[in-house]
């Protein structure tokens, strides 16, 4: 690596990066050397690939087929390495059709688009002046490590002077050691946040010095100092998404579909520094929480929006800043942007919050919700009960907010029982959002799983498959390099053992598309109404509650216990006795009006906007009295 005392740069997103979203970490980067006067292009070569094989095919290997075949990687290997037809056999035979169950129709168009990867990589060379660079870096993260390889390492053949860099949650810590040591045509990695690093880096260039001593910086032969940390996120420059905007520009196939703005107010997640999620894997060393300031924070809206006239934002944020509740959020209400977000939260929401995040225009979040057991939560460290997450699926439903969650199993110390209560829950919640996927759990790197494997009963602990077919290395390099591991359990178990059953529940519901509803309105009289459409009735059954079991369900709108319910005013006076009232909430957990656990109760009827209520008062329908029941 030669010294550049006029450095012009080439920032690289390969294969398999979106075609709807723009590089976050690239838009920093482009932003940063803009702020210190270094020429500077972006390339989005994803949508170079995905003219030759097809939007639709490119879409299809980067969204459906699962992440973690790393079947875009694979599609680089030859090209990094050269033929080994021996273990590419292995890999569509293990991995695509034994793990995944690929088709063979879905295996040969992985196939035809492999055939189009060296006259891609050709293209490229052709068509990029990279003799015009000193600084080529290639952002890297989930299925874009193999194909950034191949390029780079043309481009070092071909010009051996340009300084190749690399960053991206693939080149972090013993990641990046070891990714560095084994391709020699790399010349940095940035591990970590690199608002700090790249800077740092270009200055010394420019002054012809040593970046050896740059805290999140990887030389060759060289073990890292310490990491890049942005402690002030306010000093975090707004990401530059011009480049993306123009590449997608020239391609009408593409052109027209909407954009997803990717922006950030916060690092690290503050529940983590608590108490670390033991699956978790996502803030490496970063765990440390650090937000924007809320003026910063709508400025930068503002400022995207009206540059890029794009009206969708997704925060790419861990966890949302509870403090934007009492300001980022109520102002976002007063803005009247006109935009709707996608936020990461945690689960125990109040019913306020979740009204103010619709209000706020977060219209999708992803709360996290991982399970519906006490036990099983308490596993994975969540700090949040099974009743809390139904809640919130609930109050999501009322206010029109999705949330998009994932139910995990397979945690070490789970049983039979925990999937019983798990199964009960679910009947009673097949009128609100299904999870959006399922799967046991995996071994992550910079979880305490990871960290720990043997106090958590986990033993054999190997990299996830694909990453012996992407890096041809000997088994402890292999090691070092990859984020996802399989393990076997110490009690011998395999990870559905238990859940067998509440998998194939949960895809039933995931495809039911007439799950019905259940619906809840207090009248004036004082009685409550119930409508239950759920489990394919052809007519509705309603519930009609009055006096204290009314308001009993109503108070169960959030989870409550018998001794607190029993102190209800229209409880009191109505003299109702802890046995009275244990049994009509036993009734109404029968009738799936309400689920309970540890010792708490909540309904699972939906508040319904009266007007909605009335549309749904058809002549025929069925009743049930719960008083009589």
């Amino acid at each position: 690596m030669s010294p550049a005392t006029h450095d012009r740069l080439l920032l690289v997103s390969m294969p398999f990066g979106a075609l709807d979203r723009p590089s976050i970490a690239l838009g920093l980067l482009q932003a940063h050397a803009n702020a210190l006067e270094v020429p500077c292009d972006t390339a989005y070569l994803g949508f170079d690939f995905a003219d030759l094989i097809g939007a639709g095919e490119y879409r299809w290997i980067a969204d459906t087929v699962p992440y973690t075949a790393f079947l875009g990687d694979w599609l680089f290997a030859e090209a990094l390495y050269g033929p080994d037809a021996p273990g590419d056999m292995r890999y569509v035979t293990q991995v695509l059709r034994g793990t995944w169950s690929l088709s063979p129709g879905e295996i040969s168009r992985a196939l035809r688009a492999r055939s189009l990867v060296e006259p891609f990589l050709a293209a490229c060379l052709r068509n990029i002046r990279f003799e015009d660079y000193t600084f080529v870096g290639f952002t890297s993260v989930f299925h874009q490590n193999i194909a950034s390889l191949a390029l780079a390492k043309r481009i070092k053949a071909a010009h051996p002077l340009i300084t190749i860099a690399f960053g991206g949650a693939n080149w972090e810590e013993e990641m990046g050691e070891a990714l560095l040591a084994q391709f020699e045509f790399v010349d940095i990695a940035f591990s970590g946040e690199a608002d700090q690093s790249f800077p740092a880096a270009l200055a010394a260039r420019r002054r012809g010095e040593s970046l050896s001593a740059i805290p999140g910086v990887i030389l060759p032969g060289e073990h890292r100092h310490g990491l890049g940390t942005t402690h002030d996120m306010d000093t975090v420059p707004i990401p530059d998404y011009s480049p993306f905007f123009a590449s997608r520009a020239d391609r009408p196939n593409i052109a027209g579909q909407p954009v997803t703005l990717m922006m950030e107010t916060a690092r690290g997640c503050w529940w983590g520094e608590r108490s670390h999620c033991t699956f978790c894997g996502l803030n490496g060393s970063t765990m440390a929480f650090r937000s924007k300031s809320p003026d910063r924070v709508l400025d930068e809206i503002a400022h995207l929006r009206d540059r890029y006239d794009s009206r969708v934002f997704s925060v790419v944020d861990d966890i949302l800043d509870m403090r934007y509740f009492r300001t980022v959020l109520p102002r976002l209400v007063d803005a009247a942007l006109d935009i709707e977000f996608f936020w990461e939260v945690k689960a125990n929401l109040t019913h306020a919050q979740v009204r103010l995040l619709h209000d706020a225009g977060v219209r999708f979040i992803q709360p996290g919700v991982e399970s519906l057991d006490d036990h099983v939560l308490d596993l994975m460290r969540k700090g949040v009960s099974a009743l809390r997450n139904v809640q919130l699926l609930k109050w999501c439903r009322e206010f029109g907010v999705t949330p998009l969650w994932n139910l995990l199993y397979g945690f070490p110390g789970e049983t039979a029982a925990d999937y019983e209560s798990t199964a009960q829950i679910i009947r009673a919640i097949w009128h609100l959002q299904a999870p959006t996927g399922y799967g046991p759990i995996r071994l992550d790197r910079f979880s305490p799983y990871h960290d720990d494997p043997a106090s958590f009963g986990m033993v054999g602990v190997r990299p996830l498959a694909p990453f012996g077919h992407l890096y041809r290395f000997d088994p402890g390099t292999v090691m070092k390099i990859a984020y996802y591991f399989d393990f076997d359990y110490a009690d011998g178990r395999h990870d559905d053992d238990f859940a067998a059953d509440v998998v194939e529940l949960v895809k039933v519901w995931i495809a039911d598309d007439a799950a019905g509803e259940l619906w809840v309105r207090r009248h004036e009289d004082g009685t409550v109404v119930i409508i239950d459409t759920r489990r394919g009735c052809t007519e509705a059954t309603t519930a009609v509650l009055d006096g204290w079991k009314a308001a009993v369900y109503l108070a169960c709108d959030r989870a409550h216990s018998v001794g607190e319910l029993l102190e209800l005013d229209a409880v009191r006076a109505e003299l109702v006795s802890p046995d009275e009232l244990a049994g009509f909430l036993q009734r109404c957990v029968t009738h799936q009006l309400m689920v309970t656990s540890a010792g708490q109760w909540l309904s699972v009827a939906v508040h319904h906007p009266p007007r909605l209520v009335d549309d749904a008062a058809t002549p025929s329908r069925r009743y049930l009295e719960l008083r009589a029941v």
